[in-house]
């Protein structure tokens, strides 16, 4: 899972050692449903700030992805 929210890859390639990319999918969306991953983010934030090594100035999550060939399927072309 974090391997393809790292990377920002599709779900088909996911590397084999990581198991079959649909147990991992069915698998982070019922964790994103029933609130786990959520837990688990925070217990992580909370051991690694208590560790130091959260600099809370550049501390984000990112949940927007665009992908360049849709965007740029509908992007209108600017005029010089």
């Amino acid at each position: 899972m974090l391997w393809i929210l790292r990377t920002g890859a599709p779900w088909r390639d996911l590397p084999e050692r990581y198991g079959p990319w649909r147990t991992v999918y069915d698998r982070f969306s019922l964790w994103s449903r029933d609130g786990t991953r959520d837990r688990i983010l925070g217990k992580l934030q909370v051991r690694l700030d208590a560790e130091g090594r959260i600099d809370w100035e550049l501390f984000c999550i990112d949940g927007s992805v665009v992908r360049a060939s849709r965007a740029a399927a509908g992007a209108r072309k600017k005029q010089a």
